[in-house]
């Protein structure tokens, strides 16, 4: 009899072993496994891990630019306006050539939207100049001098219909007065993009500055603008498009970045401080003024 038992309690622990091993295998079954369809073959992007911190070749700072780089660069039309108004009997020969009819400067600014040009600021330009950044194809800059109102009643409309942003180099003294810009007018242009320098107090020649004219001429008139646009005013325009090489220093200690001549040549030493634009003459057909363009620069 004990044998039975003893026989019929190994069954018992035996069978219980089986059933403890089931009820494991059974949970642990339970836990998610990945779905009986299989799913679509998706590639998964491997991330590039980066290389170690000691391996990176430090960047190496651009190269300065210097005067021969400058010069070395293509030459970007740059278009000097003066009076858009309609010749009267006073103009003179001369005068004639720094007056654009109205009828003449609405087809110049057509003919130069239908040719593919794209206005660019002083700011790209020297940073072209000097970092080698490319510019729009077709590149020109319009800039208009000496603070006259019809650059803002009939010049501004016709930049403003083809997307153009032109340089308005604003002479001080007459500001506010008839037939000449206001305060006002000077903040909206610079407001709407387009970008305002210096052109002296009142015209004077820079060739025959004495110590007292770089603070008449420059500092005072630059401090004035600064105050109407609320921005710095960093491009300057020579008076007759004369220049001498003294100037170069007074300007770039009072923050000026370029200053723009006539179409005379560029200084070899400074050419950032004597960049060349032509005078839109008001003798020049459309044509004409294409060729110039196309000769001049």
């Amino acid at each position: 009899m004990s044998s039975i038992f003893s026989r019929g309690k190994a069954f018992f622990l035996f069978a219980s072993c089986i059933l403890f091993s089931a009820c494991s295998t059974s949970e642990q079954k339970t836990e998610p496994t990945a779905p009986t369809t299989p799913a679509p073959a998706v590639a998964t992007p491997v991330k590039a891990e980066p290389a170690p911190t000691t391996s990176q070749a430090p960047a190496l700072p651009a190269e300065p630019a210097t005067a021969a780089s400058v010069l070395a660069k293509k030459q970007v039309p740059i278009l000097c306006y003066h009076q858009i108004r309609e010749w009267t009997a006073r103009d003179g020969k001369v005068g004639k050539d720094y007056i654009v009819k109205p009828a003449d400067f609405k087809a110049q600014m057509k003919m130069l939207a239908d040719s593919g040009y794209h206005t660019i600021l002083p700011d790209q330009l020297q940073d072209y100049l000097t970092k080698g950044t490319p510019l729009p194809e077709k590149p020109i800059m319009l800039t208009f001098d000496d603070t006259k109102l019809d650059q803002y009643t009939v010049a501004k409309p016709e930049l403003d219909k083809y997307g153009f942003k032109g340089v308005f180099f604003i002479m001080t003294v007459p500001i506010g007065r008839p037939n000449y810009m206001s305060k006002a007018q000077i903040k909206q242009l610079s407001d709407e993009g387009h970008v305002i320098g210096s052109h002296t107090y009142d015209h004077h020649n820079v060739k025959k500055y004495e110590a007292k004219d770089w603070v008449t001429q420059i500092e005072k008139p630059t401090k004035q603008l600064e105050a109407i646009t609320g921005k710095p005013i960093e491009y300057f325009a020579y008076p007759f498009g004369l220049w001498r090489p003294e100037a170069i220093p007074e300007l770039q200690q009072r923050g000026f970045k370029a200053a723009y001549i006539l179409a005379t040549k560029r200084d070899p030493n400074d050419p950032l401080f004597t960049i060349r634009r032509i005078i839109a003459s008001g003798y020049w057909s459309t044509k004409g003024l294409y060729n110039s363009i196309q000769n001049s620069f």
